[in-house]
């Protein structure tokens, strides 16, 4: 009985070994799994439900097969990927989750969500967050021509590429006042996130109350996975071959 969260694996043609180590983990351990969450930043980009492109395809076959096993998978958007729709969940099987929400793990209410919005100090960010999600902004921007869409995809990553070379590393994590505030909002003992890129355990008081926080890590050097079962919760590696 056991149960994977993973995020920020940025899979992309240009990063073959993320793909492989990711493939082989759905293949010999998904494939048993009660249920797989996937907390955002799947994919480097997601230009929108109509690239299928070679590679996309292969990521979406490979998940049809796990849910077509039968191993339920669940799927919140990160910064990345938050484009992706009921198209690629159609094909995928995949079910769609709102940015955060709550889930029974074992027994213990639990929330999920990328962790983005956790980090309000970085204001530039946020207000970008802000605009790519009114829906009139996403409407138009699916409407363009993909070749027009990579190219302002790819300005976008750019230009974030340089502000981030100018930023204080404590800006661009976690608020702990915003941690205290969902968690207490949403009324939950424990929360599972990523997009920091800093795994690890925090174990935290609220109310008088241990708590815990979760922060699953990226893809760029070993597959990171959260391992939860009845009894135990790890974070665990995934050597690339």
């Amino acid at each position: 009985m056991t149960t994977f969260f993973i995020s920020d694996l940025h899979l992309s043609e240009e990063l073959p070994t993320i793909t492989e180590c990711f493939l082989t983990f759905l293949q010999n351990e998904a494939i048993n799994a009660d249920a797989l969450y996937v907390l955002g930043d799947l994919f480097e980009t997601w230009f929108g439900d109509d690239d299928i492109n070679e590679f996309n395809q292969t990521i979406i076959s490979a998940f049809k097969i796990l849910t077509d096993s039968g191993v339920p998978c669940f799927f919140l958007e990160g910064n990345r990927d938050f484009l992706i729709g009921k198209k690629f969940a159609k094909q995928t099987g995949i079910t769609l989750l709102p940015a955060m929400c709550t889930i029974d793990l074992y027994g213990c209410k639990t929330l999920i969500m990328h962790g983005d919005t956790l980090c309000t100090k970085d204001e530039g960010y946020q207000r970008y967050r802000a605009t790519v999600h009114k829906p009139w902004v996403q409407w138009i921007f699916l409407h363009l021509p993909l070749k027009i869409r990579h190219r302002l995809v790819g300005n976008i990553k750019n230009s974030s590429k340089e502000q981030k070379e100018h930023k204080q590393m404590a800006i661009m994590d976690v608020t702990p006042e915003e941690v205290v505030s969902e968690m207490q909002r949403f009324d939950v003992t424990q929360l599972i996130h990523g997009h920091t890129h800093r795994p690890a355990v925090h174990e935290l008081t609220l109310n008088n109350q241990s708590v815990k926080r979760v922060v699953l890590g990226d893809w760029y050097s070993q597959g990171s996975v959260l391992t939860v079962t009845e009894k135990s919760m790890l974070l665990q590696e995934r050597k690339f071959i």
